[in-house]
Formats: C-alpha cells, sequence, structure tokens
C-alpha cells in the first residue's frame, strides 16, 4: 500500500499517541496507577453540578436541540456572543463575537495554527514556531504537516530551596534569527507547571509585534478558566495574541471544545479550516458552557471548587514524593499551576525511556521527558533526566505509585554502583 508523505508522517506512533494509549490503558486497567496523562479529576461538587445542569438542559429540550443539529462552522453563536460579553464586561477586552471561534478540543486549534502560521510559504521560504521555554507541551511536536517547523529555547534553571528549581526564558539566547512565524507558550507550562509572569508575557508580545507575527498562549490550565494556577497571573489578551482556551480542564475532556480568541481573519481562518476538516465542532460543550455563564457559576466553581482542589492535590503529592525521595536523588520544578510535577532525576544512571518502561512494567505509568523538547537545536543531557507525573488520583494512589518509583531509582543506582565495584582494577 502507498500512502502519501502527509500519511507517513501523522500514521507513526509518536509521543502524545503513547501518552493517550496509556492513559486509555491506565484509566481500564484493573490496578494500573495512572500517574501520567493529563485527564482532570473527576471532582464530586463538578460531576454533581454538570449531573444537573444536564438534567437541566435535557427538560427544557436545549440539549436535544445541539445534538440533533449542526452549529455553523465558527461554532455556537450564542456561546460565542456570550463569551464576548463576558472577557468585555470583565477585563475590558475590546473584542465582539467575531473574535471568537471554537474547535472540537484545542489539540485541534494548533494543528490549526501552527500549520497556519508554520511551515513552507510561496517561494523556498520556511516559517518556524518559537516555543520559547523548552520543555514544552508534548502535543505539539507532531502537530506540524511539515517537519521540524519548532525552534526551541533552551531555559535557564534557578536552584530552589528545599530540592527545587525553575526554569526561565533565557531572552538573550532567543533564536530569532530564523524566519519566525509565531511564538507559542502554554501558561501554566504544560509539563513542568511553571506560569510565565506577566511581565515574561509582555516581553514575548514586543518581541511578537517587532516581528509582525502573532503570540500563541496555550491557556489550558490557566486563567480565566479554569484557573488552575497557584500564583498571581493576570488573564492577558490583544490584538496580535491569540488565547486558546477549553473545557477539558474544567472536568469536561469529553466534550471536544476548544476556544480561540483572536482577531477577525485568524477566527475566520479557523472557521474555514473547521468547515473543510469537520463541517463544524460539537454543540454540547458550548451549550453547558454558556448555561454557567448565563448562571454566574463558570468563574466561582474554578475559583472556589477546582483551583483549591488541584492546589491541596499538588502539595499532597509533593509531600508523598519527598517522603520517598531525597533531594539527592529527585529536584522538582516549582508547581505554580496545572496538575503535574515535573521530576528530574540529575544523577540517575538510566535515562528516561527506561526508567519509563520499569514503571510501566510494575503498573505505574507516568510520561518520559524527552517527548517535551521538540525544536531544540543541541543535544542536552537534561532532556533524558526528566518525568513528568500527574497529581490527580488519591493520595493512596500516589503514595504506592510513588513508592515504587523510589524503589525503581535506587535499584537503578545499585545496579550502576555493582557495575562500578565489577569494573575496578584488581587490588583497588
Amino acid at each position: 500500500m502507498m500512502i502519501s508523505t502527509f500519511g507517513q508522517k501523522f500514521t507513526r506512533h509518536t509521543g502524545i499517541t503513547q501518552l493517550m494509549d496509556d492513559l486509555n490503558d491506565g484509566l481500564r486497567t484493573p490496578g494500573a496507577i495512572m500517574l501520567g496523562g493529563g485527564n482532570p479529576a473527576r471532582i464530586p461538587a463538578m460531576t454533581g453540578y454538570y449531573q444537573q445542569l444536564c438534567e437541566a438542559l435535557l427538560a427544557d429540550g436545549r440539549l436535544m436541540d445541539v445534538i440533533c443539529n449542526y452549529d455553523g462552522p465558527c461554532g455556537n453563536d450564542a456561546l460565542r456572543e456570550t463569551l464576548a460579553t463576558m472577557f468585555r464586561a470583565e477585563w475590558g477586552w475590546d473584542i465582539s463575537a467575531n473574535h471568537i471561534a471554537l474547535t472540537n478540543g484545542s489539540q485541534s486549534a494548533f494543528f490549526y495554527l501552527f500549520n497556519m502560521f508554520g511551515g513552507r510559504c510561496e517561494g523556498e521560504r520556511r516559517q518556524k514556531i518559537l516555543l520559547p521555554l523548552a520543555p514544552e507541551y508534548i502535543g505539539y511536536a507532531d502537530a506540524g504537516i511539515d517537519s521540524d517547523i519548532f525552534i526551541a529555547g533552551k531555559p535557564e534553571i534557578e536552584h530552589l530551596p528545599n530540592g527545587l528549581f525553575k526554569y526561565h526564558i533565557d531572552f538573550s539566547a532567543l533564536p530569532l534569527d530564523n524566519d519566525l512565524g509565531a511564538i507559542c507558550v502554554s501558561r501554566p507550562t504544560n509539563p513542568t507547571g511553571n506560569v510565565l509572569s506577566d511581565e515574561e508575557l509582555r516581553h514575548l508580545d514586543e518581541i511578537a509585534r517587532q516581528r509582525s507575527i502573532p503570540l500563541l498562549i496555550d491557556n489550558a490550565y490557566g486563567v480565566p478558566f479554569p484557573g488552575v494556577t497557584f500564583t498571581n497571573a493576570t488573564p492577558i489578551w490583544n490584538d496580535n495574541t491569540v488565547l486558546c482556551m477549553s473545557l477539558s480542564k474544567l472536568g469536561l475532556p469529553g466534550v471536544r471544545c476548544g476556544i480561540v480568541v483572536a482577531r477577525p481573519e485568524i477566527t475566520t481562518a479557523i472557521s474555514n479550516m473547521n468547515g473543510i476538516i469537520s463541517l463544524a465542532p460539537g454543540g454540547v460543550g458550548p451549550v453547558l458552557m454558556n448555561e454557567m455563564i448565563q448562571r454566574g457559576d463558570l468563574l466561582r466553581l474554578c475559583n472556589d471548587v477546582i483551583r483549591p482542589f488541584y492546589r491541596k492535590r499538588t502539595t499532597q503529592a509533593l509531600d508523598i514524593l519527598r517522603r520517598h525521595l531525597s533531594e539527592e536523588h529527585c529536584l522538582v520544578h516549582k508547581p505554580e499551576g496545572a496538575f503535574f510535577l515535573w521530576l528530574w532525576f540529575p544523577n540517575l544512571p538510566i535515562d528516561d525511556q527506561e526508567l519509563y518502561r520499569r514503571l510501566k512494567q510494575r503498573g505505574v505509568l507516568m510520561v518520559p521527558g524527552n517527548y517535551f523538547f521538540p525544536g531544540l537545536q543541541q543535544p542536552w543531557d537534561h532532556t533524558k533526566q526528566c518525568l513528568r507525573m500527574n497529581t490527580v488520583p488519591e493520595p493512596a494512589k500516589i503514595e504506592r505509585g510513588l513508592m515504587v518509583l523510589a524503589e525503581e531509582v535506587k535499584r537503578a543506582h545499585q545496579e550502576s554502583g555493582a557495575r562500578d565495584q565489577r569494573n575496578l582494577p584488581q587490588g583497588t
């Protein structure tokens, strides 16, 4: 069977495919401890709220209306109007419904955006997407129709007390001499939980404006919703910013609803791509969110339920980790948002893939760190020294998983020590 270049690229098994396979298997395999993937928690207060909301929308016919009918290719008009009204009222953004397009999840939105602004152009020009702070989201790595559309900035690493560290953008070393088509950051950053400061975002916006390219902000975990941030962060948007949000981390990943806020020529382009690729975005997520906003519940639930839940789980996971792994063996990126811990094993004698394999054999699923560094131009040992773990499961499950991790880290060091002992010259 002969398939196209496109087919060859997009039928390969990739990091994001492995992550989603593990997520599916881990959630449905008895006894597995799922510390990989990005599936949100089933927070009882939220699941109860969504059940009541669905029942009310089903009773008055609105849920059946969206199930039985297509929306337009730009997405549900009512939600787009409601979101624009909320953004104007809460943050003073000068936008209308024409500044908003919906997609079938934010992964689809970034596929559109990366291939709109990155890759081959007329003539010989090939545009790049700059990721200024590696590591970045695993789902970006293989999203370009053309190969090698990403170029990434190697971060500065600040060592903090208590075995924590933090990545910072090295603005002095950003690879800006390439043919850039856009700059992209996630905030909070997936996988590390890093929250770029307002000043860092303003600096990136200045760089983007100087080059007449857009700044893409992946806001899957950020403010204003779902608001899984544990440090100060201001919702930022302007006419050179493309802000991408999602319903997934509100606890609704199955409805596959992404939200893009951008100037109208960009949202119109996304609408046209929706029409070609999927006819229209799904309507169930938008009708739920529209009702949440109309009731005044969206931001209240983010502030009072969702953020406190994940903050507590993150603190618990970090405390459990430190009971089983010392600072000598494992450093942790300062968790400022999202629901992951990014673990760095600077002295581990095996790489991230081998550690992942050993954990998986014992029913513990995490994500190898090397998948999160697309676009780096030079080899860097650090890319093979990290794992991402999810802090969503109950603390008892996290404890069992981290006990296994600690055992495997200890075993790897013992094996390395034994090899070194065998290799010592006789008489030493």
